[in-house]
């Protein structure tokens, strides 16, 4: 049994996997060591969990599309004098089978069990389909 836990998240403002990478590539989405992170209100009460092996599950265009794994948890403050978490995360953006997900706000915890399994090897250079018969098939299970 895994003794770990996933986060999932929406990635607002994204159209695909590549958009987000070319987010997370951006200096203000990277830490001064250059590795991706992603801020957050919530700090995860779970955080030993999360450390023990969880990645972070992007949900784009309603679809869980990609994963990648969380590396550390620090902590920033904002211009406002708010304590906020930033979820530091490997590089590598791992696809996944595409599961469809409802909105939701914030990031939510996910167990290993509930987690889309990474695509195949082969799989991972295939054109992506369009979003919404990603999502269309998601929803009936195809995908």
């Amino acid at each position: 049994m895994p003794k770990h836990v996933n986060l999932i998240k929406l990635s607002v403002g994204t159209e695909n996997v590549e958009d987000l990478a070319a987010w997370q590539a951006l200096p203000q989405a990277q830490t001064a060591d250059g590795l991706p992170r992603h801020i957050t209100r919530m700090w995860p009460k779970r955080e030993d969990e999360v450390l023990g092996g969880g990645s972070i599950y992007w949900v784009i265009k309603g679809v869980v599309q990609c994963r990648q794994r969380i590396l550390r948890l620090d902590e920033v403050q904002g211009s406002d004098g708010i304590r906020r978490c930033a979820i530091v995360l490997e590089p590598e953006l791992h696809r996944t089978v595409l599961a469809q997900k409802r909105p939701f706000q914030g990031w939510r915890y996910l167990k290993p069990e509930d987690t889309p399994a990474d695509l195949p090897r082969g799989r991972v250079a295939e054109e992506p389909l369009p979003p919404e018969l990603s999502a269309a098939l998601a929803e009936i299970g195809v995908l």
